[in-house]
């Protein structure tokens, strides 16, 4: 007796794994399909961080504190920079507070796939689902450095109501200012993960580049030094603006501490739009190299 056979036509599946065809292609439900997915490596890059440490969790506390001691005495004490009227250890936590978050992403994501190429060499998921949990996981470290920096911010309201420290109202832009740096970092991580898997001496390069752009940001002086200083007939002020990471920390400043003055809308709105078109570009670059990264890395 014949075997009936099925046409592939008839035939149906649950699921269809294929090569996507447009470059700029982000399946945002196969995303949420993989939420669960998403939340595990959520919870293994928390768990793992720290394990088998003394102090665990207290490390996202102990880093910035020391890191302020460091800059209280070089930058403060030493190299005389003011803080716009601000207690020190307040402006220098609201800078590291921000850039640590923005940093940190960054560079986890720009790890992606050399780090987890056993991984997508075994199981199909969306590869964006990694830096996607890496930037989501690093949101626990910065929660807990940014309610550090809210308790020292009480203790100095307490002690010194004259500490010439308030809140403004741009410090309800606070939840989209941590939208901006996680798209910022997530779209830089992309294309550096991708430039990575084939030339890894990147990856050296990028960790000397990000401590150098950490001095070209706000973060241990104020943007008003800047001042009128002029470099090649423009003023530094707006080659300081054209660094995406400034408006957005300077909106932080200036909305929980009131130091300084507001940025300006013209250069938050940069910000955002830089923070798109680096992301588009990111996934563009991202789908290119995932179809055949795995020949390389």
């Amino acid at each position: 007796m014949a075997e009936a056979t099925t046409s592939p036509q008839e035939e149906k599946w649950d699921i269809v794994i294929k090569p996507k065809d447009k470059l700029f292609s982000v399946d945002f439900k196969e995303l949420w399909n993989y939420r669960d997915l998403c939340s595990l490596f959520v919870k293994r890059n928390i768990i793992t961080q720290y394990k088998q440490t003394i102090l665990g969790p207290l490390w996202f506390i102990v880093q910035p504190a020391l890191t302020v001691i460091m800059y209280m005495v070089v930058f403060g004490s030493i190299a005389g920079i003011p803080t716009d009227g601000v207690p020190r250890p307040l402006f220098y936590l609201a800078g590291t507070c921000m850039w640590n978050y923005f940093a940190e992403c960054m560079t986890k994501t720009s790890n992606t796939f050399v780090a987890n190429s056993s991984i997508f060499g075994k199981v199909y998921f969306p590869r964006l689902v990694m830096p996607i949990a890496d930037v989501i996981s690093n949101l626990l470290r910065f929660s807990i450095q940014f309610g550090f920096f809210l308790l020292i911010y009480l203790i100095y309201s307490i002690a010194d109501p004259d500490c010439n420290a308030h809140f403004t109202g741009y410090a309800f832009l606070f939840p989209v200012l941590v939208l901006m740096m996680a798209g910022l970092s997530l779209g830089f991580g992309t294309i550096i993960s991708s430039m990575t898997t084939k030339y890894r001496d990147l990856q050296v390069l990028f960790s000397f580049l990000i401590q150098l752009w950490m001095y070209a940001t706000p973060i241990v002086y104020p943007l008003s030094q800047t001042g009128s200083m002029r470099f090649m007939g423009v003023p530094v002020h707006t080659f300081m603006c054209l660094n995406p990471v400034t408006p957005i920390i300077e909106t932080f400043k200036y909305g929980f501490l009131g130091c300084g003055a507001f940025v300006g809308w013209r250069w938050l709105i940069y910000s955002f739009v830089f923070m798109c078109l680096l992301l588009s570009g990111g996934i563009v670059v991202f789908n290119k190299v995932q179809k055949s990264f795995m020949d390389t890395v």
